[in-house]
């Protein structure tokens, strides 16, 4: 009896801990804050390209290249503004200099000098120096190319959110064609799965074969696989875009725009380009433009230069360090000049004429990359022209075959059911109908790119 009761016992600590756990189990879970909404952005492709436009790092770079540029320019107006400095010192003469002067003076021998120490212990001296540039070639030419070196770094940007913009419109097409290909996927695991549910009933009816059952499956199996992959993709694709937008990987992106033939042949109907439409050539005008003002600045080195200065200062000597104290013997003394200052080269080892002949050479340079640059854009818009027609006519060609294989499937199914045909006339039906599929996707994503690249080359990407 007494061992029942210590049994009991034991059974009540026991009920007791468990309830004890749980109720503490239940305040941390009261306690515990829910899980975060992850934030979901529903983008179109123009909200995307924007939302790239501001986030990306590269584009950030871009502008603060700008920025940079502009302090730059600052820098060098700098050099055309006056220039103030101030200035003291304080020399405290542990041992106050000697001069010697002749013995002669005062009446002393020839020859011979007498040591005399002139000034004081104590010296205090403090001013103000001023100058101001009123001609240098090379200060004036900088000044002449600061809008430039701004447009310049301004055009880097451009091209650098361009290609963004390229980058992020391909990904975003080639996630929606995807989303597409596995829309139809689905659509042929129903029917594959439809296939395999009516070959099992007739299989336990007696009028299929077990291998007729196993190949519907085999064929099911490597269809929802085949899903598995493409939604993988799919998932690395969004990945990709995320991380090219600079979104954060824990944000959802849902894209909202759909992909259409009639969008892909939209807009392709301009005939006439003009280089300056292209961000390239216009960069490698407005480095010509510096190649220019580069030549001219080192022309200009060989005139004088002209400059005006001034200073102003006050200076006193104690033998007592009493400088703030007022009286005889403790006046402060003033020093003060203007003056121009003209510096004329004359021979510097032929410097001037290297640098000048240099630039000259980055000059010609220049102009025969823009040269290059017209012959890059003519053929980038033959290829591009090229590549368009041929993608939109296999995308249409792609388009017509997938309508037939569908057609083809249809009709095989309609005669299986209607015991005309075998299953495997149905699979070679479904095999060449999701050929048909992928390669007509393949072709649609083929003419959206063709059609953004085209429109690089003729420098209308919108």
């Amino acid at each position: 009896m007494v061992n029942k009761n210590k049994q009991m016992s034991y059974i009540t600590k026991g009920i007791m801990g468990a309830m004890m756990l749980l109720l503490v189990a239940g305040a941390k879970a009261q306690v515990t804050p829910p899980p975060a909404t992850p934030v979901v952005n529903e983008f179109s492709v123009r909200q995307a390209v924007e939302y790239a436009k501001k986030n990306s790092i590269r584009v950030k770079n871009a502008l603060l290249d700008i920025r940079m540029q502009q302090e730059k320019n600052r820098e060098i107006t700098a050099q055309a503004l006056p220039q103030l400095s101030g200035s003291g010192t304080f020399n405290d003469y542990l041992t106050v200099p000697t001069s010697l002067l002749p013995a002669e003076i005062t009446g002393g021998p020839a020859g011979t000098y007498i040591p005399v120490q002139f000034g004081t212990k104590y010296n205090v001296t403090g001013g103000f120096d001023a100058s101001q540039i009123l001609f240098d070639g090379q200060v004036f030419v900088g000044l002449q190319a600061r809008r430039t070196s701004v447009d310049f770094y301004s055009k880097i940007s451009d091209i650098t959110v361009e290609l963004i913009n390229l980058n992020v419109q391909k990904i975003y097409y080639q996630l929606v064609v995807g989303k597409e290909q596995i829309a139809k996927i689905e659509a042929n695991i129903e029917r594959s799965q439809k296939l395999y549910n009516d070959t099992k009933a007739m299989f336990d009816q007696g009028f299929k074969e077990r291998l007729d059952v196993d190949k519907a499956q085999v064929q099911l199996n490597n269809l929802q696989t085949e899903k598995i992959k493409a939604q993988n993709q799919l998932d690395v694709g969004y990945a990709g875009l995320k991380f090219l937008m600079n979104m954060p990987q824990k944000e959802k992106l849902v894209l909202t725009d759909t992909l259409s033939e009639d969008k892909i042949k939209s807009d392709l109907l301009v005939t006439e380009y003009n280089y300056k439409d292209r961000n390239e050539y216009q960069l490698l005008e407005l480095q010509k433009k510096l190649n220019e003002y580069n030549v001219k600045r080192y022309k200009l080195s060989y005139i004088p230069t002209l400059s005006a200065f001034g200073s102003y200062q006050k200076n006193a000597q104690r033998t007592s360090f009493d400088f703030f104290k007022g009286g005889e013997n403790r006046q402060w003394f003033t020093t003060s000049l203007i003056g121009l200052k003209l510096s004329v080269p004359i021979f510097d080892g032929f410097a001037k004429r290297a640098r000048v002949n240099q630039a000259k050479i980055d000059l010609q340079k220049t102009e025969n990359t823009i040269q290059n640059m017209r012959d890059s854009i003519d053929y980038d818009v033959v290829q591009a022209n090229q590549k368009i027609t041929a993608a939109l006519l296999t995308m249409d060609n792609q388009k017509r075959n997938m309508e037939l294989a569908e057609k083809v499937y249809n009709t095989t199914r309609i005669k299986y059911d209607q015991g005309l045909g075998d299953n495997l006339e149905v699979y070679n039906a479904q095999a060449d109908l999701k050929v048909a599929q992928n390669d007509y996707y393949s072709a649609v994503y083929d003419a959206i790119v063709a059609k953004l690249d085209y429109q690089k080359a003729i420098g209308k990407l919108e």
